[in-house]
């Protein structure tokens, strides 16, 4: 308990902690929108597809400046999520099957560029792979300041577009009625979704940012029955699983952050299906027995009851 308490009084810790925090609220708000509308792979294929953006970012500048880094990130994710639309939008080729193809293509594209740069003469690529597996540990202030704002942006355009978000994710054909346009919530969901991935590649990186975005509304979902209620959970599971995932890194010896969060966050989904009342597997166990036992009774009854 004192070597926890002590590491609350680092300042590293603190910034290492705030930023898993604000990741696990961000991605926990907008994963619950994914998990709901059935896209849950979609945070996966973006992550993956944010990689040739990193290194061509370095190419073109040569600066390793995390700002730079992640705008080129942003617009390969960017670019990804435009080419999936319009494979499903212009084709017959469904959902899961064009997330695929772009994810595959964009990821070996970024591998190919980070086997390019590592065999340049003088070029100090050192660090870039830090986007793959996520290094919390080198985040900056500067860097807790971007993602406050990018999260008050995101978190507001959520609350902005509360209505619209629910009724779309619920009953789109609805919403269409009303006359709202589904591809354009569309659209903006999937923007929001990649700016909240790619504040996140830095601290878990982009093959486990899915799960950061996964994880927490799957946890949520099995306690709640309000989309309100969800994102709340999720939001909270996010932001303990980030906390819990750096206290546990900094005491246990070469232990990452990245890793240690998504481990925490399984644990909670791990809970969750096992206990929440409704959903919980031991909850139906129960249900199940219960009624077994009740219509043991009622068929005793109905045998020993007078014709």
């Amino acid at each position: 308990m004192d070597n926890i308490l002590a590491l609350f009084q680092d300042y590293t810790f603190q910034t290492v902690a705030l930023g898993s925090a604000l990741l696990g609220i961000i991605s926990g708000v907008l994963g619950s929108f994914a998990v709901l509308r059935k896209q849950s792979l979609l945070g996966d294929g973006i992550s993956h597809s944010a990689l040739p953006g990193v290194v061509m970012s370095f190419i073109l500048t040569g600066s390793k400046n995390t700002e730079i880094l992640l705008l080129g990130a942003l617009v390969s994710g960017l670019l990804s999520t435009l080419f999936i639309v319009g494979i499903v939008r212009h084709t017959r080729i469904k959902f899961d099957s064009a997330l695929a193809l772009v994810m595959s293509v964009f990821f070996g594209m970024g591998l190919v560029l980070l086997t390019y740069v590592q065999k340049i003469p003088n070029s100090n690529q050192a660090g870039l792979k830090r986007f793959i597996f996520g290094q919390a540990s080198t985040l900056l202030q500067r860097d807790i300041i971007l993602m406050i704002v990018c999260g008050i942006i995101l978190l507001t355009l959520v609350l902005l577009f509360w209505k619209e978000f629910k009724l779309f994710t619920f009953d789109s054909d609805f919403a269409k009625s009303l006359g709202f346009s589904p591809g354009k919530l569309n659209l903006l969901l999937s923007f929001m979704i990649v700016m909240a991935i790619i504040i996140g590649l830095q601290t878990v990186g982009v093959i486990l940012m899915s799960a950061m975005l996964i994880t927490p509304a799957v946890a949520a979902r099995q306690w709640t029955d309000t989309l309100r209620g969800m994102v709340t959970l999720s939001a909270l599971f996010g932001a303990v699983s980030g906390v819990a995932g750096t206290i546990s890194s900094s005491l246990i010896p070469k232990l990452p952050t990245g890793p240690a969060i998504v481990v925490c966050v399984s644990f909670i989904v791990l809970i969750s299906v096992l206990f929440a009342p409704g959903r919980g597997v031991l909850h139906q166990l129960y249900r199940h027995r219960k009624n077994r036992i009740l219509y043991k009774l009622e068929g005793g009854i109905r045998d020993v009851s007078p014709n």
